[in-house]
């Protein structure tokens, strides 16, 4: 009996499905009809998007050695060493990059940047590019008409202040869009197993891609390294002032010196010796002083140079040949694929959804005309 019934329900299911084939195959010229308009419509949406290109580099940093050592370290103090004197501290490894480089100091520090584009008819700063030299969709053209309208009668009744200067503290409506959007095209993302920082930079223009990834890695070095050695460049500043100050006073003491020992040559008073052996105290006690700061000098140097971030450039940018977006054909065949299911959707339900509702409607004006002849 239950065989029966399976056998039943599977073929009514089949009957079910047959039936909505066959309901839809009979509207196939309307399907078609509707993706041909699809495609055309499809084709203009495409057509208007403007190009965009995407530079790329990859880079390996010199990762700091004392990461992961902190377990060690009680071990090794119980032994009577100290791991942390000498190893650097750095607090910023290769995942703080897509946070530093988002930042807002660092996304406006690149607003004066000079780009070029590749048919060299724009030469200008990048902030004027991003806001005066971009190409947009008809669309948004047409949508931004009414927002310039209302900007240009709001300026009328506000004061214009001249040029100023930018500052990342307080920014203007248009330098945080800019800054938005800038921060948008560009991307960072490391590989947390190896430490290979990629960076892709993606414009309207090829050239300008490649040259903003190319300031944006350099831009991220200086920053990385002056963070390193921000605190033994201040040391080797100090002992440099420290040098030059101990050789002054070393440079007196020999003068000093030389100048009583010329003038009392022939003299052999106690007294006269006792001064010319004060002064010549003061002079080797200088030099000695003054030797010690010059190699605490070169030491402060060497390790400016020892802990300065060497960067290995994997795959450096070059100016892309074919444009990252849009994918036309994706886009077309999205739009084609939606459309046919829209168009199914409406065959199998929505169709018959409103046809029911129409005959609904009309059902109750007849009973509404059937009751009032009734009274």
């Amino acid at each position: 009996m239950n065989e029966e019934l399976q056998k039943s329900s599977s073929s009514q299911e089949e009957v079910d499905l047959l039936e909505l084939a066959l309901k839809v195959w009979g509207e196939r010229k309307f399907i078609l009809k509707a993706c041909g308009y699809a495609v055309l419509i499809g084709l203009v949406i495409v057509f208007s998007i403007p190009r965009e290109y995407t530079a790329e580099a990859m880079i390996a940093p010199e990762l700091s050695d004392n990461k992961g050592t902190g377990g060690l370290s009680s071990l090794a103090a119980m032994a009577g060493l100290n791991l942390n004197a000498t190893s650097g501290a750095d607090a910023i490894y290769p995942d703080l990059y897509p946070d530093i480089v988002s930042s807002t100091p660092f996304i406006t520090g690149l607003f004066n940047v000079q780009v070029k584009d590749l048919d060299e008819e724009v030469d200008t700063t990048l902030y004027s590019y991003l806001n005066e030299h971009q190409r947009m969709p008809w669309w948004s053209f047409l949508i931004s008409i009414p927002i310039k309208s209302l900007g240009w009668v709001a300026s009328l009744f506000t004061d214009e202040e001249g040029d100023t200067a930018l500052d990342p503290f307080h920014l203007t409506k248009e330098e945080a869009d800019t800054a938005k959007e800038l921060s948008e095209r560009i991307n960072v993302s490391v590989d947390k197993k190896t430490g290979v920082t990629t960076l892709s930079v993606t414009m309207q223009d090829a050239r300008i891609s490649a040259c903003l990834t190319d300031t944006v890695v350099r831009r991220l070095q200086d920053y990385i390294t002056e963070y390193r050695t921000n605190k033994a460049r201040q040391d080797y500043l100090f002992q440099e002032k420290l040098f030059e100050r101990k050789k002054k006073e070393y440079e007196k003491a020999q003068e000093n010196y030389a100048k009583f020992a010329d003038a009392n040559k022939n003299i052999i008073l106690l007294s006269y010796r006792a001064e010319q052996e004060r002064l010549e105290n003061e002079m080797r006690l200088a030099y000695q002083v003054y030797t010690s700061v010059a190699q605490q000098l070169q030491m402060a140097e060497a390790k400016v140079q020892e802990i300065t971030p060497v960067y290995t450039i994997i795959e450096p940018s070059t100016i892309p040949i074919k444009p990252s977006k849009p994918r036309k054909a994706l886009m077309l065949i999205g739009i084609v694929f939606l459309t046919g299911l829209g168009c199914v959707s409406w065959i199998l339900f929505g169709r018959d959804f409103f046809t029911d509702l129409k005959n609904r409607k009309e059902d109750n004006k007849v009973k509404l005309k059937e009751d009032e002849i009734g009274r």
